[in-house]
């Protein structure tokens, strides 16, 4: 049974879900989360899809104005990876965003992941750039209500 809800900084649910960026997105890179970097989520909004009751998938959404948020820290528990629950928590992301009147998400998107945004309508709106050593493209969304 699948489950997506919102997850409170430095809760239990918290810490697994910084295990799991860790193990996605900072070790095959060779990095390590630091103090400092932990501190920063405290801004952020957090997602986590559940499935049987285990951690799945993270999501982050950092505010940057009263209409603009910024999702990052996409992680999906490699298990998990390609059955569609990353769409299904960027996607319960997005209502999110509209509930809480932000108009726009913006992104910075890993070049491996570029074509996961594209179809779920974000856009490139930047040239490819380096982040965290590796290539990036800036992406962004308009959100409108349904």
């Amino acid at each position: 049974m699948k489950e997506i809800r919102q997850i409170e900084y430095l809760s239990k649910e918290y810490l697994e879900s910084v295990s799991l960026r860790e193990k996605i997105l900072r070790k095959p890179l060779g990095m390590h989360f630091s103090e400092e970097f932990i501190k920063k989520d405290s801004e952020d909004y957090h997602f986590a899809l559940f499935f049987d009751d285990k951690l799945a998938a993270i999501l982050l959404m950092k505010p940057l104005s009263s209409y603009v948020v910024k999702m990052r820290q996409v992680a999906v528990e490699s298990v998990y990876q390609n059955k569609n629950l990353g769409t299904d928590l960027v996607l319960f992301s997005e209502k999110f965003a509209i509930e809480k009147n932000f108009s726009r998400i913006v992104l910075h998107a890993r070049a491996t992941a570029v074509n996961f945004y594209l179809r779920l309508n974000y856009k490139i709106i930047s040239d490819e750039f380096i982040e965290i050593g590796i290539p990036h493209f800036k992406m962004e969304k308009i959100l409108t209500i349904s």
